[in-house]
């Protein structure tokens, strides 16, 4: 059972406590029960059956949380550590989280409630597990239908025009569709691959009727974009190589997933392996410092695996649970970089058996072919596990994604969709099929 299914159990009473969940505290616990200075407060009586009474869902419970309090400040503290103790969390933690966003509010020069309402819901998702649930899911839908919204006025009214222009799928049929990817960005190639799978699949169905092409595409995306299966596990600390061309946000990327991993509970260190760009390692500390994560340098212009190595050992030695390792992104000088990536990858392995465990590219969406060229690259130099794309919401030509997941068979585990910490969102094939055909 998962861990939101039983907060939902116990919330509203539907499952006894186990031992263990007992020795948790709950919003029916007693004062003395609850850690916290305001036990006799009249709020607490008041959001204990704000909070039964709510659908069980996170937003419901924000809802509730943030009735009457309008900014930052002591109120809206006490009501989070209410929160957190309410599901049973550990006060350490409530406590180090309540902590950890006030540094950001102060960050970011955030006050009112409105300016951070989402940042804190989607804090909240992933320090009490609770991304995965409807209402995160629709909120996520919500952001990638607008992140590709431009990609999707592209294509969808093309299509629209398209099915509504023809009789039949016949060759004309083919030949426009072929335009309508081509300008999307999907390529020569993966367009050909793409008519070729859906040609087939129509035919396994026997339809020739272009009334039924949506519902082709659509669960022709939903099978390109399942990607292989793979082992998740690995012996711990996991570390994740960062590699990609200058200028695609790899830094902000490596922030962002640190962001994601601290408020899961990880201890992160971010390592600052392109040495020869003096800025690149300055930019990597202050967001380092910024997410609150661990952050190993050394001189600029020292050799990167080098870094790589004692980053690993400082990896070990302190604990860490995640390490992510920038890397120089300089394709001026290709042959040399590849040789770096291939000198730190074995370092890594000879120090951490199993390291790097995911070779992760960070391609820009908006840049279209050239993404197909940065990943057959880096591919065949380091062996890529996985895509960040990046900007998507910047661009009309999002078809890219389409043709990296066909040509390459590899899985994108996230997309950039603005330039906060919660724009980096997971990526699902069928959520990206759905809002781009809805």
């Amino acid at each position: 059972m998962g861990f939101f299914t039983k907060l939902k159990k116990l919330w509203h009473g539907d499952e006894p406590k186990t031992e263990q969940a007992a020795a948790q505290p709950t919003a029916d616990a007693s004062p003395d029960a609850l850690h916290s200075d305001t036990a006799d407060a009249p709020w607490r009586e008041e959001l204990t059956l704000a909070l039964r009474q709510a659908e069980p869902r996170l937003s419901q419970w924000l809802e509730a949380l943030l009735r009457d309090v309008e900014e930052k400040g002591q109120a809206l503290d006490e009501r989070l550590l209410f929160l957190f103790e309410a599901l049973g969390a550990p006060i350490e933690e409530a406590r180090d989280f309540v902590a950890k966003f006030n540094t950001w509010l102060v960050d970011m020069g955030y006050s009112q409630v409105d300016e951070f309402r989402s940042e804190l819901q989607f804090r909240l998702a992933l320090a009490l597990d609770l991304e995965d649930e409807e209402d995160e899911r629709d909120r996520l839908f919500l952001k990638l239908s607008e992140g590709i919204s431009k990609t999707k006025e592209q294509i969808t009214k093309r299509i629209d025009s398209l099915v509504s222009s023809h009789g039949e799928m016949n060759d004309a049929f083919w030949e426009e569709l072929e335009e309508i990817l081509i300008m999307a960005d999907v390529g020569f190639e993966a367009s050909q691959m793409l008519m070729e799978n859906l040609k087939t699949r129509a035919r396994k169905q026997g339809t020739n009727d272009p009334e039924q092409f949506r519902s082709l595409l659509k669960a022709e995306l939903e099978e390109i974009f399942k990607g292989p299966r793979r082992i998740q596990a690995v012996n711990p600390p996991e570390v994740l190589m960062m590699v990609g061309v200058n200028g695609v946000g790899k830094t902000t990327t490596i922030a962002k997933l640190a962001h994601r991993a601290q408020m899961q509970g990880k201890k992160v260190l971010i390592a600052a392996g392109d040495t020869f760009r003096a800025a690149a390692i300055e930019q990597l500390e202050v967001w380092a410092n910024r997410v609150g994560a661990g952050f190993f340098a050394k001189a600029p212009n020292t050799d990167p695996a080098a870094v790589a190595y004692e980053a690993m050992d400082k990896a070990l030695a302190e604990g860490y649970d995640l390490l992510l390792l920038d890397t120089a992104g300089r394709l001026h000088t290709k042959a040399n970089l590849m040789e770096e990536l291939k000198k730190i990858k074995r370092v890594v392995g000879k120090k951490h058996e199993g390291a790097p465990h995911r070779s992760v590219l960070v391609v820009d969406a908006t840049t279209g072919q050239n993404a197909l060229s940065q990943t057959k690259l880096f591919h065949e130099a380091v062996g890529v596990d996985e895509l960040i794309l990046t900007k998507l919401d910047g661009t009309a030509k999002g078809g890219v994604v389409v043709a990296v997941a066909l040509q390459f068979n590899m899985p994108i585990t996230y997309v950039g969709l603005g330039e906060k910490m919660e724009d980096l969102r997971p990526f699902e094939g069928s959520d990206f099929a759905k809002a781009l055909l809805s």
